[in-house]
């Protein structure tokens, strides 16, 4: 029996040369998979016919839309993930639910390889090997471009001699990988660290120079989750979708930085992130009034850890498995509502109202009717120091101050 090999499929140039190369350095049988995660532009069925049109012999495709959005992108709005502060998280949450239907089109069609279009340079091939391995671990991983020397020129040749169904003159500058939580968008002129964005790199955003009227929105919140935007029930993904809509008209989610990749190199990234971090920026805002002050401040340790995880490429790993549990332990009373306003390139809070809030108006206000006793506070004072205090006086007394 000939040997199968599954190849996470785009669509575009170098994975559709990517399946006569496979073909023809190990004569095996290539099954093309395409995993839709909100990334937009062609249609599945297009997608699937191009690469029967490449020389597949099969074609898995997935709708994962909701899928992606249910169990990606609302662990990472619960744990308010961003990777060192600024990232959401944009490719590194896409790459599991990708890694999960490569694994199952793998055993439906007896395939022994997993091959994905990743470089050596990058993220994204830890992500998948890692993920591929830890799912299925009796199956080996190739990437041509980084093993079978498949470059874009030879690409670009190859699909032209072949006579390939997909277009070969475009030369897009820039790497960009996208899906309904956001866009990264890298390499060519971003390359160099002193030069500014230009416009032609967006898409999810509009200029927030010139942003229109200013937009009120309140998104309501059930365990952490949006449920409702403007008293209309939604979906994880229709919250997603509307917010990219809405918040991308403001310029809202536009960031520029340089990350730390796995691989130990810096790099230049613009992500786009609209729908996410108007989400990110409402649901920590509404934790704020809801989760207690010392679970709080642990939560942010573990997001933070729990982001570098992700970034890193463990989403299926033990210790990952362990902060979901937390995690999801302190969104059982993130409950209510935010109402935010987006303009400007900003989204700023401005309301929260919540039936499970551990905000108390009677202790916190300073006009009549207060029910805090400020009696208390010397005593409080007094033992709170009372460790610097003493260690204080060790010192200057050693010091023979």
């Amino acid at each position: 029996m000939t040997e199968r090999i599954v190849l996470a499929y785009s669509g575009g140039l170098d994975t559709s040369v990517a399946i006569g190369w496979i073909g023809e350095a190990t004569g095996a049988e290539v099954i093309a998979v395409a995993v839709d995660v909100g990334q937009g532009g062609e249609s599945l069925e297009d997608i699937r016919q191009r690469a029967l049109g490449c020389g597949a012999v099969e074609a898995y495709v997935a709708d994962a839309r909701d899928e992606f959005a249910n169990e990606y992108a609302m662990p990472t709005l619960k744990a308010n993930a961003l990777y060192q502060g600024h990232y959401p998280l944009v490719s590194a949450i896409s790459r599991p639910v990708i890694v999960k239907h490569l694994v199952k089109a793998a055993r439906e069609f007896g395939a022994t390889t997993v091959a994905h279009g990743c470089t050596g340079k990058g993220n994204d091939q830890v992500r998948f090997e890692v993920g591929i391995q830890t799912l299925g671990p009796d199956l080996k991983c190739i990437a041509p471009v980084r093993d079978l020397a498949l470059t874009r020129d030879k690409a670009i040749v190859y699909a032209e001699s072949h006579n390939l169904p997909i277009e070969t003159t475009k030369k897009n500058p820039y790497s960009i990988d996208q899906n309904v939580w956001g866009r990264a968008v890298e390499t060519g002129y971003l390359e160099d660290i002193w030069n500014a964005p230009t416009k032609d790199i967006y898409d999810y955003t509009a200029t927030p120079e010139f942003s229109p009227a200013p937009d009120e929105v309140i998104i309501s919140f059930a365990q952490g989750v949006p449920v409702a935007i403007d008293g209309v029930k939604v979906t994880p993904l229709q919250a997603i979708q509307e917010l990219n809509r809405r918040a991308g008209a403001q310029g809202v989610g536009r960031i520029d930085v340089v990350e730390d990749r796995l691989v130990g190199i810096k790099s230049r990234e613009i992500y786009e992130a609209p729908g996410a971090m108007a989400l990110m920026t409402a649901h920590k805002h509404l934790e704020d009034i809801t989760i207690e002050r010392e679970q709080a401040r642990f939560k942010a340790t573990v997001g933070q850890r729990w982001a570098e995880l992700v970034y890193d490429g463990q989403w299926f790993s033990p210790l990952k498995r362990s902060l979901d549990a937390f995690i999801e332990d302190t969104q059982q009373h993130v409950n209510g509502d935010i109402r935010m306003t987006m303009h400007g390139g900003q989204a700023i809070v401005n309301g929260r109202r919540s039936d499970t809030s551990l905000y108390d108006f009677d202790l916190a206000t300073y006009d009549t009717g207060d029910t805090f006793d400020q009696s208390q506070a010397k005593g409080f004072i007094e033992l709170w120091g009372m460790s610097s205090k003493v260690a204080s006086q060790r010192d200057q007394r050693v010091s023979g101050l």
